[in-house]
């Protein structure tokens, strides 16, 4: 059996030879984060039962992260629950915000709020951040290290065991001015 990835690996620790950064849970696992109603749940339900893919968004005003969200959106809910995933965004902004960026973006999945950015803060998180949790412990993390920098989300997936095959190729990458 394959051991899960559970550190940061980039470009740059491999050739400083720097270590790699490992994560821990249990200093966020009772943070609380909101629902788009303003109920509080803490962190740690959202992958105490099952694995869950949870992706932190820099912002709901960021264009880069929208049209993540908007390729997130297309991802079969049967998918996921095929695979037991549960697939969970959060931001860092009010409550308020989810249902306007929700609406923009077709997000028919679970998402919450960070509007202290205690989450963020506390695992040192400065742009967007994707981790797949099982329990305490996580078994992959992505840092983006610019604002095109995101994970593709097929491989995403793939690492979560979602086999299902996906195409996001509708639009093109390059806009011809």
């Amino acid at each position: 059996a394959v051991s899960p990835i559970t550190r940061q690996v980039t470009k740059e620790s491999q050739e400083l030879g720097t270590p790699s950064v490992e994560y821990g849970l249990e200093d966020v696992e009772d943070c609380l984060i909101y629902d788009r109603h303003g109920v509080p749940v803490p962190f740690k339900k959202l992958y105490h039962d099952r694995k869950a893919v949870i992706i932190f968004v820099r912002n709901f005003l960021c264009y880069s992260c929208k049209e993540y969200v908007e390729d997130l959106s297309k991802i079969p809910g049967e998918a996921l629950e095929e695979a037991d995933i549960r697939l969970v965004v959060i931001g860092q902004s009010a409550h308020r915000h989810i249902e306007p960026f929700c609406s923009l973006t077709a997000y028919p999945h679970e998402i919450y709020v960070d509007p202290e950015r205690r989450i963020y803060q506390m695992l040192g998180m400065k742009r967007e951040e994707k981790f797949t949790e099982s329990g305490p412990r996580v078994h992959f993390s992505h840092f983006d290290t610019n604002h095109l920098d995101h994970m593709p989300i097929d491989w995403l997936l793939q690492l979560a065991g979602v086999h299902h095959t996906l195409d996001f190729g509708d639009k093109p990458k390059i806009v011809d001015v």
